[in-house]
């Protein structure tokens, strides 16, 4: 990312800078997550399939307010965000693709959770990093894990039985969700 010549008043450039590189890697994250909800948006098939589809766009919807809010921190932060689809997939090579196609409404919701495991822990890592730069910026962090966090819970309610157990697998296999 460029050296900034400017930021947020009353921090300083190398801050503003610091905040906008933890941010541009969020923004990726983010953007790969919104593209990956319209995937199985589109592709998941099967029982309970229509309220899956139609809850799967609301969280799109919302990622993509997620997206913008963090693409427009780090432009508040002297920052340019890198939105391309070049600039994403570079940043995301190492995380690989989305494992599915088409598929049922289980096997993508419990891929899903995965994917949402990764974003959250990913964003809490970031925003333990912005303790001692901008509290601005992690309280944004927090808000966004807040509606993070709820979309998480709505497929993990599709793969929970009455044990707690969540379904990890096409297969069935079960795996328990208290710690």
């Amino acid at each position: 990312m460029a050296t900034t010549k400017y930021t947020a008043p009353g921090m300083s450039t190398d801050d503003g800078a610091a905040a906008a590189s933890l941010l541009q890697d969020r923004l990726s994250e983010l953007t790969d997550l919104q593209l990956t909800l319209k995937h199985v948006h589109w592709n998941v098939i099967g029982p309970n399939f229509i309220a899956v589809h139609r809850m799967l766009d609301r969280q799109f919807k919302g990622v993509r307010k997620i997206v913008d809010q963090t693409a427009e921190r780090i432009a508040t932060l002297g920052g340019s965000p890198i939105g391309t689809l070049a600039g994403v997939a570079r940043d995301r090579a190492s995380a690989g693709e989305y494992p599915l196609g088409r598929e049922d409404t289980m096997a993508h919701l419990a891929a899903l959770n995965h994917v949402y495991d990764s974003v959250i822990s990913n964003h809490r890592q970031v925003m333990q990093k912005l303790e001692d730069i901008d509290l601005v910026t992690q309280n944004m962090l927090m808000e966004q894990l807040e509606i993070m966090e709820q979309f998480q819970w709505f497929v993990r309610a599709h793969l929970e039985d009455p044990s707690g157990a969540l379904s990890s697998s096409k297969s069935g296999h079960r795996e328990s969700s208290k710690k």
